[in-house]
């Protein structure tokens, strides 16, 4: 929903007789200068209380010197012209029951007005928490700026700019709907500093610059991690073949092209299979890839005891990546989370309240968040989460193929700034043949400290046999869950990686016309 629908609402309201309505925003300025002109479209002048200037008309002219709460309900009751009175953070003052009780009894006393003397309460608020003892309350979450805003933001800094010369290297074609892409989730002024910071820095809009400042968003909710991608992108990974061009024909699909041609936002994709293959890594890798923010929800984090207050929590997170969106929205061990979720509950119901609050946001969610979601035991899910719909994709990950473990080696070396020169990359995958992805990994690091206390020599294909031969995998001392875990995943699952022989014939077919 954007601003304007909501501001039609705000008109409807009015013109329907609805005498309070509670508004939540963290931007006055955008949001009064809104209900000036979706108040004036219901033929209701406004008037604005704070409890430092009283009651003032729009351009500022102080009415009445009322800046006790009290005093102020009391000017609105006696006062009898057409008005909308927009009371900022009056919820500071609710725990009085007497203004509480003041409250209620004017929305009441308000309703019987007739026309010429209708007068309604808007209550701007940053807290979405209305006292119980109100009734007939219209709660308005009001909207971040949507692309379209943003756009125009956008412009007007540019066009504040000095001459023509800077106007036109500002944002250069195709970096406008990246600088817009980058803002989005931010408020007006969030928007507005942020690209005038960009412009001294750099003295264009710098998109990474902007995004920036999305951390800080991230960090005042408290309710997400902020993550740094894999800068190697989806090279960071070794192997994952088919997943890795699934993800890369899903980038598209955020294109302004894609937008124009109808094309809905990809939803995300479930990663299934065992510990250590990737299925993280591939949450980092993607987010570096498609230059997007990095998201981590622990909903283990934000379970409380209290039924409710854990669903709230989580609403609120999804909330936070939808305002920031485009983004990767990263749910790791999600089966951890949810447990207790169907079945017999030990948690009173509080594993329940989020698997709802996160199937109903799936349902009806309109905002960019790529959702990568992991779990190890798939068996652990509940139903609901595996429904055509919820996902685009549901992956399994398994152990790597021979041609896969080469590349991780390969990838893992470089990621310490060593090559493959001198390495037998075969003979290690070879010695690694029921390794997880993280288990070969841990090699090289393992190889070079023998290599450091031996003479600071270079490391060898035997210093990586050696390292591998210490290391119990975890298909050895898990091979029954494994097993179970493959079985389940035949005609459920879609293949993360070419089969071993797919693979290995591809390789060779590549070799050959090399």
């Amino acid at each position: 929903m954007n601003a304007a629908t909501v501001n039609a609402d705000i008109t409807a309201l009015l013109r329907s007789r609805r005498t309070l309505l509670w508004v939540t925003s963290r931007e006055n300025v955008r949001v009064e200068r809104a209900f000036v002109t979706a108040c004036g479209d219901a033929k209701f002048p406004v008037r604005f209380w704070d409890c430092a200037a009283g009651i003032t008309d729009d351009t500022g002219r102080v009415l009445e010197n009322a800046q006790d709460p009290s005093a102020c309900l009391d000017y609105i009751a006696r006062r009898t012209e057409r008005c909308v009175y927009v009371l900022r953070n009056l919820h500071k003052w609710l725990g009085d029951p007497v203004t509480l009780q003041k409250l209620g009894n004017l929305q009441r006393a308000l309703q019987g007005a007739v026309p010429n003397e209708a007068r309604a309460i808007i209550v701007l608020t940053t807290s979405s928490e209305v006292p119980a003892e109100l009734t007939s309350v219209a709660v308005i979450e009001y909207p971040l700026p949507d692309r379209a805003e943003v756009g125009w933001i956008l412009d007007g800094v540019i066009g504040s700019l000095p001459t023509e010369a800077l106007r036109a290297n500002a944002a250069p074609n195709g970096q406008r709907d990246l600088a817009i892409d980058s803002a989005v989730g931010l408020t007006e002024d969030e928007i507005t500093n942020a690209y005038a910071k960009s412009l001294v820095n750099t003295k264009r809009i710098d998109p990474a610059l902007v995004v920036g400042e999305k951390r800080r968003v991230i960090a005042r909710e408290k309710v997400l991690t902020y993550h740094d991608p894999d800068p190697r992108g989806l090279d960071a990974i070794g192997g994952l073949d088919l997943l890795k061009g699934w993800l890369t024909a899903r980038r598209a699909a955020f294109s302004p092209k894609a937008r124009a041609f109808g094309l809905p936002a990809p939803k995300g994709a479930l990663l299934v299979g065992l510990p250590g293959c990737g299925k993280s890594l591939t949450a980092k890798a993607i987010a570096a890839a498609w230059g997007m923010p990095l998201l981590r929800l622990d909903m283990g984090a934000l379970r409380s005891k209290y039924v409710g207050e854990s669903e709230g929590n989580i609403r609120k997170a999804l909330q936070v990546a939808e305002a920031v969106s485009p983004c990767i929205l990263w749910l790791d061990e999600i089966e951890k989370a949810l447990a207790g979720s169907t079945g017999a509950q030990g948690d009173g119901g509080v594993a329940a309240d989020a698997l709802g609050a996160v199937l109903s946001w799936m349902q009806e969610r309109v905002g960019s968040v790529f959702v990568i979601a992991t779990a190890n035991d798939v068996r652990a899910l509940p139903p609901e989460l595996l429904r055509k719909g919820r996902f685009d994709e549901l992956f399994w990950v398994d152990l790597p193929t021979t041609v896969e473990r080469s590349a991780i080696v390969a990838a893992t070396l470089k990621q310490f700034d060593r090559t493959t020169d001198g390495i037998d990359l075969a003979a290690v995958a070879a010695a690694t043949a029921t390794f997880t992805g993280a288990e070969i990994s841990a090699l090289v690091p393992d190889a070079l400290f023998a290599a450091f206390a031996d003479g600071e020599r270079s490391i060898t294909t035997e210093d990586l046999i050696t390292a591998a031969g210490t290391v119990a995998p975890l298909a050895k001392t898990a091979k029954e869950k494994i097993e179970s875990l493959r079985e389940w995943a035949k005609g459920r699952a879609r293949l993360a990686s070419s089969p071993e022989a797919v693979a290995t014939s591809d390789v060779r077919r590549m070799l050959d016309l090399a």
